[in-house]
């Protein structure tokens, strides 16, 4: 579900931006306050939370898999603009966009084929050092040598009082 979010909000913000923009005038970044007033209309407030969605889906697909995994992904969206692009936005693209659209598509499926996560080798494990001459190891065991057993310990009953102690000679 995640990659789907991946795969699908950037595309559909990209779109809504596009179609945001054509509806304002040009902007320069001389002029700061028209982009400011741009991102207020409705088309272009729309493409900037699908694509804060595509960040936040993305950054969770990163936690869980390499980028060599996600990433491929989002090249499903050159498909969905190019459709978004033609059908939406009315958009007219050239045969060799296609074309490319296609190989791009193709070589994803190449790369998605592996798994998600890339499999590295396990650390060795060292033994902790003591190299501080204060610390001293514990003398070694002599198997010969057998201790007494461990002296049961006081158990009280639980529930029955002890006795007070009584005084004497007062």
């Amino acid at each position: 579900m995640i990659l789907g979010l991946v795969a699908i909000c950037a595309p559909l913000g990209d779109s809504c931006l596009a179609r945001g923009m054509t509806a304002v005038p040009a902007i320069s970044l001389a002029h700061p306050g028209a982009l400011i007033a741009a991102v207020f209309t409705p088309w272009i407030a729309l493409g900037i939370a699908l694509l804060i969605g595509f960040f936040a889906s993305y950054l969770t697909a990163l936690s869980w898999a390499d980028l060599t995994f996600v990433l491929p992904a989002t090249a499903l969206g050159n498909v969905i603009i190019a459709l978004l692009a033609k059908f939406w936005l009315q958009e007219s693209i050239s045969l060799e966009r296609w074309a490319g659209i296609v190989l791009i598509t193709l070589g994803v499926g190449f790369v998605a084929q592996g798994p998600s996560r890339t499999e590295h080798p396990a650390p060795p494990v060292k033994e902790p050092e003591h190299n501080d001459p204060d610390v001293k190891d514990p003398p070694a065991k002599r198997p010969d040598v057998k201790e007494p057993p461990a002296e049961e310990p006081q158990v009280k009953e639980p529930g029955i009082p002890e006795p007070e102690p009584k005084e004497i000679g007062a």
